[in-house]
């Protein structure tokens, strides 16, 4: 396991079982060291249990964000509810690190396997990440961030890629 995951998952862990916010690594590796958007993925049994992230950095590196998030998707995602003691052994957990968005100006520019997807419409946005199970191109992509964001199909959007990282 990966120790960007493995920090993920014992933040997970102390989190869930001791409201505790564990402190960081004595020594950062460098995927570790850099300012990042972050997004914690927790599966359970194939489905998915909690995903929250964010499109930049918000902490002083990607250490801090991987706490962050993690906590934020075990007990905070507003599509389930907190993630209790007795599921800690059947989580599995991904850490998506983003490169800075970029602008495009069609989805013609975007790849559904390779870029993740951001969709604005005023102060609305909705994020995909790449490589997702069932999403098999980036019109499919742009329709759940839309979705997401609550912004019609018509509605006028900026769209945004990016690539991931993505540690198991």
């Amino acid at each position: 396991m990966h120790p960007i995951v493995e920090l993920a998952k014992q933040t997970i862990a102390a989190y869930v079982k001791e409201k505790k916010v564990p402190g960081l690594p004595e020594k950062l590796m460098p995927e570790m060291a850099e300012r990042a958007g972050v997004f914690v993925s927790i599966h359970k049994k194939g489905g998915l249990r909690g995903c929250i992230g964010t499109f930049n950095p918000t902490c002083k590196n990607v250490a801090e964000e991987v706490i962050r998030n993690a906590i934020e998707a075990s007990t905070r995602d507003p599509r389930f509810p907190p993630i209790s003691e007795n599921e800690l052994a059947d989580l599995e957990i991904s850490v998506d690190v983003l490169t800075v968005p970029e602008p495009v100006k069609s989805a013609a520019e975007l790849d559904a396997q390779k870029y993740g997807v951001i969709v604005k419409s005023g102060v609305r946005r909705g994020l995909l990440l790449p490589d997702l199970p069932g999403v098999n191109t980036s019109e499919e992509q742009i329709a759940i961030c839309r979705q997401k964001a609550w912004i019609d199909a018509d509605e006028p959007v900026e769209l945004f890629r990016f690539q991931v990282r993505r540690f198991h």
